[in-house]
């Protein structure tokens, strides 16, 4: 199954809020076929990172919508370096 990168922009968010909507994507992920990897916030930039394996970009952005409403400025499919 393909794996995407999606990024967040100007999230206006605490660490703590990110970890929750991790866990609500967590939560959710299953309904659409998908498996959220890992995720990485940079609180200065206000910016998220999610990395998840899934059927489309649009499944990932379902989970996102359904979990917290939070989508995702950009979503890239990426393939993994050795």
């Amino acid at each position: 199954m393909p794996l995407f990168m999606d990024v967040h922009r100007d999230v206006e968010a605490s660490v703590e809020d990110v970890v929750e909507a991790h866990k609500k994507d967590l939560e959710t992920q299953e309904k659409y076929d998908v498996d959220y990897r890992n995720y990485w916030f940079d609180e200065e930039e206000g910016a998220v990172f999610c990395l998840f394996e899934g059927p489309n970009k649009e499944a990932g952005e379902k989970v996102h919508r359904e979990a917290h409403g939070l989508t995702a400025d950009e979503i890239y499919e990426v393939e993994q370096g050795e």
